[in-house]
């Protein structure tokens, strides 16, 4: 899963959803980053990649349950699923 290139991408993705208030401060204009999440477009501006890229990664996260996502109007909002995270890890940590 983060063994890849494209790996190093979803880890740093993870890392910026950790704090997403430090990392996306425009978004904290319009709302709370931590409780609502934060778009593709503000992940793939920060990163300098293409938004269907981030999209990409970011749908596959979904998919593993590392994110949440909220719907607001016409966007789609990811946050971190800490409990998930935690699991994983742990399955890591006993060696799968």
């Amino acid at each position: 899963m983060m063994g890849r290139p494209s790996g190093r991408v979803r880890q740093t993705v993870l890392e910026l959803l950790k704090d997403p208030a430090a990392h996306f401060p425009e978004a904290r204009r319009h709302r709370d980053p931590a409780g609502t999440g934060v778009t593709a477009r503000a992940v793939a501006d920060h990163l300098g990649l293409p938004r269907r890229t981030v999209a990409a990664h970011l749908d596959f996260l979904t998919g593993l349950g590392l994110l949440r996502t909220r719907r607001r109007r016409l966007r789609v909002h990811y946050r971190r699923d800490e409990l998930r995270i935690a699991e994983v890890a742990q399955l890591f940590e006993k060696g799968w």
